[in-house]
């Protein structure tokens, strides 16, 4: 696909945005959780891996090269698990209080998701036509 390395770039950012929304809300104790805060909470910052693995991800976006194409695949497959692992985490009742998960939790997960599916959409006539030069 043409577009592709540019959607998932832009995916990508969005990705990075979606982390400072609301990702859930524990009422019992009134706290909002983010991917890059998560007061009250041992959960850290879940958010933050989606940045590191992103910064990769747009740098092989980038390259022209089949191994970076190749590698960014698996990074994505990692940053399609650890939102999974991050939906599983904020939205688990835990003694008693049951979370409610907001909206963009569900889109981060549906993002993680466009960017591996543009990582299978290289272009790989271009990756040819610079072979052959």
């Amino acid at each position: 696909m043409k577009y592709s390395q540019l959607l998932g770039c832009i995916a990508v950012c969005l990705l990075c945005a979606i982390c400072y929304l609301p990702w859930s809300f524990i009422d019992d104790k009134n706290l909002i959780i983010t991917g890059m805060s998560a007061p009250g909470t041992v959960y850290g910052k879940p958010g933050l891996m989606h940045f590191v693995l992103g910064f990769l991800l747009i740098l092989f976006f980038i390259i022209p090269k089949i191994w970076a194409k190749r590698t960014n695949l698996f990074i994505a497959a990692i940053n399609v698990a650890w939102s999974v692992r991050n939906y599983i985490l904020l939205s688990t009742c835990f003694m008693g209080e049951c979370p409610k998960v907001k909206p963009a939790l569900y889109l981060a997960i549906f993002l993680c998701v466009c960017i591996l599916i543009m990582t299978f959409l290289p272009d790989l006539e271009k990756l040819e036509k610079k072979k052959h030069i």
